[in-house]
């Protein structure tokens, strides 16, 4: 028999199921953040413009990100485009940073 304790722990426990399940499963992709057009604004956004064109496909150089940048009317200091491109290649972010020949290139993380 139900005693109204138990029926409020069990109430309180489906509420919590309830949460856990609408994170869960509610939570958008990495790909669809990329489509979302509110992503596209600022230094960041212009990364991940980039991104979502297939620009990093091939490994990249500084001059010819914040030339693709300009390309598509991001402009940017080169300090304000560094910042998200090294948030955005560390571990777990969409790309990854190489050193070839003493540079920095980036490209699409695999």
């Amino acid at each position: 028999m139900l005693t109204p304790k138990n029926e409020k722990i069990i109430a309180d426990l489906i509420s919590r199921v309830e949460k856990l399940e609408r994170a869960i499963f509610t939570n958008k992709s990495a790909k669809s953040k990329l489509a979302d057009k509110e992503n596209f604004q600022g230094a960041t956004g212009g990364l991940r413009y980039l991104i979502s064109k297939g620009f990093f496909d091939r490994k990249r150089n500084f001059g010819e990100i914040k030339k693709g940048l300009a390309d598509n009317n991001y402009h940017y200091s080169n300090q304000a485009v560094q910042t998200p491109l090294n948030n955005l290649s560390k571990a777990g972010g969409l790309l990854v940073s190489l050193k070839e020949k003493g540079k920095k290139v980036y490209a699409k993380r695999k």
